[in-house]
Parts: structure tokens; sequence; C-alpha cells
């Protein structure tokens, strides 16, 4: 099956954000209980057809603020050269790694990882001996860490997608709206169209055993918060056991039952 529409039927679930009486949540039940897994080495095409092993690391990874970047930079001092197939680029002339080495600004001034060879410095090859893929997962992997610890924040929080808005009530009260919902294609701006391949809304990658709000509940803690995550992960199981075959994600295969 192609990749699926963009538009389509989706339930969703707001609610107070127990930790913040200024915030309401607003969550996409039909994304968060879908079938999508990445697939990242697994059959991914990647997102450009002549970096197939790239996945969506092609771009580099645009840092979110000051203080993303400052943690990525305290784990990147532990990577050495058998973890880390591009050390050589990041270097001065006196071997040593620099923010200089493994950053650099876009055509409008904002900050993400260098690319190296069509793709992100943090990305191992498949014939690098020290592992296939983001030199930062594998450190996180071998340092007995989750990912969310190491990986620049968009790394970690794709295909999720969080963003802010300020709602007005009709009495004139105000609260920050927090959306959670699917990175689709739109998340990337308008080049998000010409990527070749994108796996939120393709069957391929909707080949989880676990729906994704069990699958990616790290990701998702550190989104909300525990206290937000438990009454969505309520939610979401709670949409499952309706059996309703409304507002499914289309890309994720039928439900039984």
């Amino acid at each position: 099956m192609p990749e699926v529409d963009l538009v389509f039927p989706r339930a969703w679930f707001e609610f107070a954000d127990p930790a913040d009486d200024e915030q309401v949540f607003r969550c996409d039940l039909t994304w968060l209980t879908s079938s999508w897994s990445c697939i990242f080495g697994r059959g991914c095409p990647g997102i450009y057809a002549d970096a197939p092993d790239a996945g969506c690391c092609t771009l580099g990874a645009h840092f979110s603020d000051k203080a993303d970047e400052k943690r990525v930079a305290k784990w990147v001092e532990l990577l050495d050269d058998d973890g880390w197939e591009h050390r050589g680029a990041a270097t001065n002339r006196r071997g040593e790694v620099t923010r200089k080495g493994w950053v650099e600004t876009d055509e409008d001034g904002e900050r993400k990882t260098r690319v190296v060879d069509g793709a992100c410095i943090f990305h191992n090859s498949p014939d690098f001996e020290g592992g296939y893929g983001c030199a930062l997962h594998s450190l996180a992997l071998s340092e007995g860490v989750h990912f969310v610890e190491t990986k620049p924040d968009v790394c970690w929080q794709l295909p999720v997608r969080r963003t802010f808005r300020d709602v007005e009530r009709q009495d004139g009260s105000t609260y920050v709206e927090v959306t959670i919902s699917e990175y689709d294609r739109r998340g990337w701006g308008p080049g998000g169209h010409d990527l070749d391949w994108y796996c939120s809304g393709n069957t391929e990658a909707h080949v989880g055993v676990d729906p994704l709000y069990v699958s990616n509940e790290t990701e998702l803690v550190a989104l909300m918060g525990r206290e937000a995550y438990d009454l969505l992960a309520a939610a979401c199981a709670e949409h499952l056991r309706s059996r309703s075959q409304l507002a499914l994600h289309p890309a994720s295969p039928p439900r039984r039952g």
C-alpha cells in the first residue's frame, strides 16, 4: 500500500496538565495508538532515494535550544574513534574534538549538527566496523542509558511532534495548549513534500508489536511528564479497548475483533 493521504479522521483527547494548571494537553489518540515503529536498519529506504542508508539523518539535526546542544556536547566528549566514524572530521590540529567541528549553522543562522559525506556527522555508515547508525544512539546503549539523554531533541522526538499554542477562553482567561501528535511530512515545512519517502504515513513502518504510546513511553514521559503520560496511557488503552473502527490510523493494520 502506498503512503496514506495526510488528511484523515483523528480522535483527540484533551486534559489539564496535572503538573501545570496553565497548560492543557491535546493528544492525537489515532497516532499514539498506531502500530508505527522505527525501521531504521530494518528496511527503511531513507527520506531521499539517493541516500537509502542514511534514514532521516540526511539533513543533520537542528538543536531546539542552547540547552539541547550543551547536553549533547557532554556525550560527544565520550565518543572515540571506535564508535564514531567521522570523529576525525570534528577534530582540530591537535586531534581534539571541538564544538566547531561538529556544529554548523544553516542559511537561517540556526545551529545544527554538521553534514559530512551526505549525512549527519554522527551517522555511521553500514561498512563502519564500530556499528551502523547513530553514534550517539550506540553510545547510549553502551552506557546503559536511554537515547533520549544522548541524542538531539529532534532526533529522539521524531516522529512524535510537540507544539505549543496560546489559547484565550471566552471569559478572557488563557492557557497554553500543548499538542502531542504525528510528525508527518508537513512538520518539515514546505520541503517535507519533496521527501522521496517518509515513515509516519507508510504501512512499511506500521509493524510495531506494541502501540506507539507503549513503545515510545520514555520519549512521551520526557515530553509530557510522568503524571500526564499516565493519564494519556489510560485514554489510549480505553481507545483500543473500545474496538471502534473509527479514527484508526490508515497506515496501521486493521484492528481485530
